[in-house]
């Protein structure tokens, strides 16, 4: 019988299909286990979401692992050369919150089209600031998108629901796609050149990271927005910062961070950047996919 840790919380059902298939399931206590290092010995398989850091470490100290899931989609939490060196097989379930984190990006945008958190913020201080707090449209703005995937097409077909033209941007080939959809494939100087509204939709990988840093602000319009959701570590916010401070851009939309939680608060404090804490996946329609997927992925492997 194949013993399966999950490491990080999974809903309840995928736990139970897991243990239904006939699988030993052990569900991690990080305060009384010890270390995963130990923990892992006897394991065929570990499930982790993005707490739970799947190092080289870690998978030498495994002695029977075969499997590594990424209930989720990046898979930057998880050393996948050593995995590959050891003859690991490592999934992810990128799929799941495809619908979640394409409508956060419309949530942002829309927030920060229409300050929507400092109107809030300042109806809760008992202050009527109707006429501070004009907004802008999102209609027959461009949105750029860098990233074509899953959920950047899926973000590109919701703009265009709205009437804004989408300009796309990746590394692979996207014209059939970007003609189906009705985007205009560019490259990315173009389109930060070009966009009102930025979204980031790319893993993060050593040609991704910093991949946003002061010469791409530099290229955005002063009136343009950023919106990362990807992974914190695309974009250098060091220079984001100093984007913002020197009106280089109008504002951030930013769900994701390069330390999260952040240790260094001061972009999240921005007056021009609408934060939240990494919640783009964070739906109860997109966490019962999550956990479907994983344990269809757990049990394939298996049985």
């Amino acid at each position: 019988m194949a013993r399966v840790l999950i490491a990080d919380p999974l809903e309840e059902s995928a736990v139970a299909k897991i243990r239904d298939a006939g699988l030993e399931v052990v569900i991690r206590n990080k305060e009384t286990d010890g270390s995963i290092e130990e923990q892992i010995k006897g394991f065929d398989c570990v499930v982790v979401r993005s707490a739970t850091k799947v190092t080289k470490e870690v998978i030498a100290a495994a002695d029977s692992l075969k499997l590594v899931v990424r209930a989720g989609v990046g898979l930057d939490n998880v050393d996948l050369d050593a995995a590959r060196e050891k003859g690991v097989k490592v999934l992810n379930t990128p799929e799941a919150p495809t619908a979640s984190v394409a409508e956060m990006v419309l949530a942002l945008m829309f927030s920060l089209a229409r300050r929507v958190a400092a109107a809030d913020s300042s109806m809760k201080d008992e202050r009527w600031d109707k006429k501070k707090l004009s907004g802008s449209e999102l209609w027959q703005k461009t949105l750029g998108v860098v990233g074509f995937g899953r959920i950047g097409y899926e973000v590109a077909k919701r703009a265009i629901a709205l009437d804004m033209k989408v300009l796309a941007h990746d590394v692979i080939d996207i014209e059939e796609i970007c003609n189906d959809i009705g985007a205009e494939r560019t490259d990315l100087e173009d389109l930060l050149k070009r966009s009102d509204y930025v979204s980031l939709h790319v893993p993060l990988v050593p040609q991704t990271r910093g991949m946003i840093g002061e010469r791409e602000l530099d290229l955005m319009k002063e009136s343009a927005f950023l919106i990362n959701t990807a992974r914190g570590g695309v974009v250098d916010e060091k220079a984001l910062l100093k984007a913002l401070d020197e009106n280089k851009i109008a504002g951030a939309g930013l769900d994701v961070f390069e330390e999260e939680p952040p240790v260094e608060w001061e972009l999240v404090k921005h007056p021009k950047v609408v934060a939240t804490p990494h919640l783009s996946s964070s739906t109860s329609e997109a966490q019962v996919r999550v956990g479907e997927l994983t344990a269809e992925k757990v049990i394939g492997e298996f049985k």
